[in-house]
């Protein structure tokens, strides 16, 4: 059974199972997709990575009838000085989730290495990509703290002048990732990261935005009914004229 609420334009639909969370997420963004390759060459995308999407991604490349050889990708953020075949390196999952599955046109993926170097020159390099493919849809979630891609409390900005940009990771952020079981401690998580900022994700016409489990409850409670501030990142999602989230029971469970 799905619930469907409405704030203003911001849709939030409730499903009793994650996997019914993630095969509607899907068909939604099938169908945006189909949508915009019906109006223009090629569709922009922008994906996050983490296994909130898992569910979302496996069901999205069984869809039907969808030319990704007319869709270019892009992924939201990295981290800075991974090894470049890290697991928890978030381009490696992605390819892993999505981009070696289906046939994109073209992968664009932040690079973590380069950034050790020169971040600022890897931040140029990805905004200008951006700039050459304005995006259309975004596939993101929202992380324990509140943030969306790496825009974490401390560093988000709702005006952000950039559209790429090196962060330090605050410590929630960080653990995280450990809670997701993509690092066995917080010694092992990167304290540094590329993100695209506030304004880089929510220029896509379409935003999607899933988000399971009961560790996001809070963070889905602030989105919604808290005040619009970088103290949630999340919450500019009521901004957007055109942003869905997805919940299952137990992210919805303090609503």
């Amino acid at each position: 059974m799905t619930r469907t609420l409405t704030m203003q334009q911001f849709r939030i639909k409730i499903y009793d199972t994650r996997a019914e969370m993630g095969c509607d997420a899907a068909d939604d963004i099938a169908e945006a997709i189909r949508d915009v390759l019906a109006r223009k060459d090629v569709c922009n995308m922008i994906f996050a990575a983490a296994p909130s999407q898992n569910e979302m991604l496996a069901a999205l490349t069984a869809q039907p009838g969808i030319e990704w050889n007319r869709v270019n990708a892009f992924h939201m953020d990295e981290y800075i000085g991974l090894a470049p075949d890290a697991p928890q390196g978030f381009a490696n999952f992605l390819r892993d989730a999505i981009f070696d599955k289906v046939p994109f046109r073209s992968v664009n993926c932040l690079d973590g290495g380069a950034a050790t170097e020169d971040s600022a020159a890897e931040c140029a390099r990805y905004s200008a990509l951006l700039c050459r493919d304005p995006v259309d849809i975004t596939c993101m979630g929202i992380g324990e703290n509140g943030h969306i891609a790496f825009n974490d409390p401390p560093v988000a900005d709702f005006d952000d002048p950039e559209l790429v940009k090196p962060v330090a990771l605050d410590e929630v952020c960080r653990n995280q990732q450990v809670h997701d079981g993509c690092f066995a401690s917080l010694d092992d998580v990167p304290t540094h990261a590329l993100t695209l900022t506030v304004p880089a994700l929510m220029q896509a016409a379409q935003v999607f935005c899933v988000v399971p489990a009961t560790t996001k409850a809070r963070a889905v409670r602030d989105t919604m009914l808290g005040e619009i501030s970088t103290a949630c990142p999340a919450s500019v999602l009521r901004r957007h004229k055109a942003a869905t989230l997805y919940l299952d029971q137990d992210s919805a469970s303090l609503l």
